[in-house]
């Protein structure tokens, strides 16, 4: 298994700059834009569609590293069945379409979650793209599909423990974070959700434990440039301690002023 690129926030200060390395989003909202424009909810996803590719090439104008993206929990399922067998159809669609675009813009592509309960002809096209776009470095674009935080957290446990039999009972948070959906990745610097919800809805629960969180009204189809830009201006706004005192965060700051959070 490749060296993890995860620190944890609660054992070490992670690097910290002005702009987010990475910035996940619940992109929530697209049956209420599709509703207020007395449109079918399906109308709404496919709008949303749209959003994601602005998001992508915004994220990579702006230098992110990282984007991962709640596009079907493991709680989705219990929505209508024929809305349910839509986004399945949708999600097929969208990563033929899209699988190679993402490779000409240097992006690559992963899908985190539970594939289990996708059918082989959506599993089949999920391993392809990510295969196509392994070694590109532009953004790592994550869409965390059939996921959910306390699967993953379990799922860890499950294969940590499988992995090193000999170490049951003295286990720590260095030996789980190799085996978490996102281990390769910071953790997020940066949570939007759109839609008006204040609430992270069982998405990473382990990797923002020092997330800063950004709500807005905005429904997902309606999210553009300009507002991931006020996001973005919201979290520059913030002091990041990590458990540190503010007057600490200055100290540190002048000693490292090439490393200050908001040079």
């Amino acid at each position: 298994m490749p060296l993890s690129r995860f620190i944890s926030s609660t054992r070490e200060i992670p690097p910290a700059g002005a702009m987010p390395r990475h910035i996940a989003i619940v992109m929530d909202g697209n049956g209420r834009w599709a509703r207020k424009r007395f449109l079918p909810r399906i109308a709404g996803h496919k709008r949303g569609v749209d959003t994601v590719r602005a998001m992508v090439k915004r994220c990579i104008a702006l230098g992110v590293e990282h984007l991962t993206l709640f596009a079907f929990s493991s709680e989705n399922w219990r929505r209508p069945p024929d809305e349910v067998a839509f986004l399945m159809k949708l999600f097929l669609q969208v990563l033929s379409d899209t699988a190679s675009r993402l490779h000409r813009n240097n992006v690559r592509l992963r899908i985190i979650g539970d594939l289990s309960r996708f059918d082989d002809q959506l599993v089949k096209a999920v391993r392809e793209a990510e295969a196509l776009t392994a070694g590109n470095t532009a953004l790592t674009l994550s869409i965390a599909a059939n996921y959910g935080g306390r699967w993953d957290i379990l799922n860890a446990v499950n294969r940590m423990v499988e992995a090193h039999p000999e170490k049951r009972g003295r286990f720590t948070e260095d030996d789980l974070a190799p085996y978490l959906a996102l281990a390769d990745a910071p953790e997020p610097d940066l949570f939007i959700r759109t839609g008006g919800e204040e609430r992270v809805s069982n998405f990473l629960l382990w990797q923002m434990a020092y997330t800063e969180f950004y709500f807005t009204d905005k429904l997902w189809p309606d999210f553009d440039d300009a507002a991931l830009d006020e996001a973005i201006r919201s979290f520059q706004q913030r002091e990041r301690r990590f458990g540190r005192t503010s007057q600490q965060l200055v100290e540190d700051n002048n000693k490292h002023p090439d490393s200050a959070e908001h040079a």
